[in-house]
């Protein structure tokens, strides 16, 4: 086909072209409902690109995918019933996980404290609690 164009987005300003060399595809007959053409096509679609060999990568991007993911990133298209569409679809599913594997981590979680407010409405609720459980027991004369 040709070369893969992955969209520019976080952690990937200019977006990537990977080339079509760098690409492996496979071909097997897809599972499922399908018609006549069912079990004499192979329209199911594997898709797989090695991030460790790339050149479209440099050092800090492939280092950043490498522990992200273990080996090849394998991706598989079979909801098709035509072969073409679903390396269109294997396609573009591989462009969004290589996205997902290049955008940067989210920022770390900040802890908070509960406000004074807050605090004063949970003792409050509890006093309350208590006070309803007393008067639930016996009453004595």
């Amino acid at each position: 086909m040709k070369d893969l164009r992955v969209p520019p987005g976080p952690g990937l300003p200019d977006g990537l072209v990977i080339p079509d060399t760098e690409l492996v595809e496979r071909f097997s007959r897809s599972p499922g409902p399908g018609g006549q053409s069912v079990n004499t096509t192979d329209s199911r679609v594997e898709l797989s690109w090695d991030p460790s060999a790339s050149e479209a990568l440099d050092e800090s991007q492939r280092a950043r995918v490498l522990t992200r993911s273990a080996g090849p990133i394998v991706v598989v298209s079979h909801e098709q019933r035509s072969q073409h569409r679903n390396r269109i679809a294997a396609r573009e599913r591989l462009a969004i996980r290589i996205r997902e594997l290049l955008a940067p981590p989210p920022p770390p979680r900040r802890p908070t404290k509960p406000t004074r407010g807050s605090k004063e409405r949970r003792l409050d609720a509890k006093r309350q609690r208590s006070q309803t459980k007393q008067l639930r027991g016996r009453i004595q004369d």
